[in-house]
């Protein structure tokens, strides 16, 4: 990763405990510029394509989206389903990670076009380290089209 490229991890996660092991964990691994929480699936949308609260914002897309399933106003299945059927934002890796383990989500997730899916472990400790390492690997090591 160059040192002058601008890094934008978006975090979708509703649950506030959740989302600060999550923040943590990328944080830690000085691995974005910026990492960004938005509380809903709504708010998910907003940011990505730049409108409502976010249409000031920089027409750049976030290198990675960790992005929660049950979440509300529009969950994540909805999310993935709009970002993914966007050209301009397909290909945006997009890691679910979510405590549900039921397989029509799994099955779900990867007919949308999910790039990755993580069960949260319910240790403290564990959480941050999948974190930490997906964040590595979706962000210093995967390559994406600019």
């Amino acid at each position: 990763m160059d040192q002058f490229e601008q890094v934008e991890i978006l975090l979708a996660e509703d649950n506030p405990a959740d989302a600060e092991l999550a923040l943590r964990a990328l944080r830690n691994g000085k691995l974005a510029n910026s990492v960004v929480w938005v509380k809903d699936g709504s708010e998910a949308l907003d940011f990505v394509l730049c409108q409502g609260a976010y249409a000031a914002r920089p027409q750049r897309n976030p290198r990675l989206i960790v992005l929660d399933l049950k979440m509300p106003k529009v969950d994540g299945l909805e999310v993935l389903a709009k970002l993914k059927s966007e050209d301009h934002t397909k290909c945006i890796p997009v890691v679910i990670m979510t405590s549900s383990n039921h397989e029509r989500d799994l099955v779900e997730s990867y007919r949308l076009g999910v790039n990755s899916y993580i069960v949260k472990p319910v240790d403290f400790t564990q959480v941050v380290d999948v974190v930490g390492k997906a964040g590595f690997y979706w962000v210093a090591v995967n390559k994406v089209p600019e």
